[in-house]
């Protein structure tokens, strides 16, 4: 079976205690435009740390994805965005409560607001990660 293309929008967490990659994380992404504001994507960071497909879900019930039959993707919304937006605000966050443990760290979830402004451009979010700090940049 052939590895899926990644989708324009990936992430990468890397737990700055151990200094290796933050394998279990659940995240999820969500365009805060209208009318995409409704399509919400999860997954789960993998033994590298990084997520570059994900999947389309409907909404979450004591914490679990409701995986979503909806064949959106991540592409999809990209494409259907109004040429009249010069960009888009998009959200990434990630559960990392239950990587640490709620009593082990300061951030239940650490969330990331962040702008796509071209069409066809691929935007990497790199996460460092720890359990009373954290930075980010735009990767490549």
């Amino acid at each position: 079976m052939a590895t899926p293309a990644k989708d324009p929008i990936t992430c990468h967490v890397l737990d700055t205690l151990t200094g290796s990659p933050a394998a279990g994380i659940i995240v999820t992404l969500r365009c805060l435009n209208k009318p995409a504001s409704n399509a919400l994507f999860s997954a789960t960071t993998n033994a590298d740390g990084r997520i570059t497909n994900w999947g389309t879900v409907s909404g979450y019930v004591d914490g679990t994805a409701i995986k979503d039959d909806d064949d959106t993707t991540v592409q999809k919304v990209l494409d259907s965005i109004s040429e009249k937006i010069e960009r888009e605000v998009w959200t990434l966050r990630f559960d990392t409560g239950d990587y640490y443990g709620h009593d082990k760290t300061f951030w239940p979830a650490v969330e990331l607001m962040f702008y796509v402004k071209t069409k066809g451009e691929h935007y990497h979010v790199p996460l460092l990660l720890g359990p009373y700090s954290y930075t980010t940049y735009r990767g490549s």
